[in-house]
């Protein structure tokens, strides 16, 4: 029986980026996918139009991963006013994406330990917020995927990342 207090990755940083990358690129393919008036408008069962979800998401991921790098809190606004468009909401994605990788290489993996108050709000370790961050997109692309079978659209395959 083992019983030192050594950890083991099972995961290395790079290839963890390249797994959150590879949801967010599918994501980006489901948010093409749709027409631009039901990305703004359609809805099913009293969940929110998908634009508003990719809002969400883009207001939490790299504003999130900012705040953890560089300490200076950030003031979470999901309404994304400014994303009125399909056009807006994917160059908004395209630049979370790079921002995305840029603060990631300046995250250390000695700090995934580290509890962290995200938007002075969220408090857990800094690993627990980053894949809050994927299972909450994951989440909201299968709500797309949902909605673009009622519009009777093929979603982009799940395992295509």
């Amino acid at each position: 029986m083992n019983t030192t207090n050594e950890s083991t990755a099972i995961i290395s940083k790079e290839t963890l980026l390249q797994q959150w990358q590879g949801h967010r690129g599918l994501t980006r393919r489901v948010i093409e996918a749709f027409p631009d008036k039901e990305l703004f408008d359609f809805t099913i069962g009293g969940m929110r139009p998908f634009a508003s979800m990719v809002k969400e998401l883009l207001a939490i991921a790299a504003p999130g991963l900012i705040e953890m790098v560089t300490g200076v809190q950030g003031k979470l606004d999901e309404e994304g006013a400014h994303l009125q468009t399909k056009q807006d909401i994917l160059k908004a994605w395209d630049e979370s994406t790079e921002l995305i990788n840029n603060y990631w290489q300046q995250l250390s993996t000695q700090r995934f330990s580290d509890t962290f108050k995200l938007f002075g709000q969220y408090e857990s370790p800094i690993i627990l917020n980053i894949l809050y961050f994927i299972d909450n997109e994951i989440h909201h692309r299968g709500q797309g995927y949902v909605y673009l079978r009622a519009l009777g659209i093929e979603p982009p395959p799940f395992w295509d990342r």
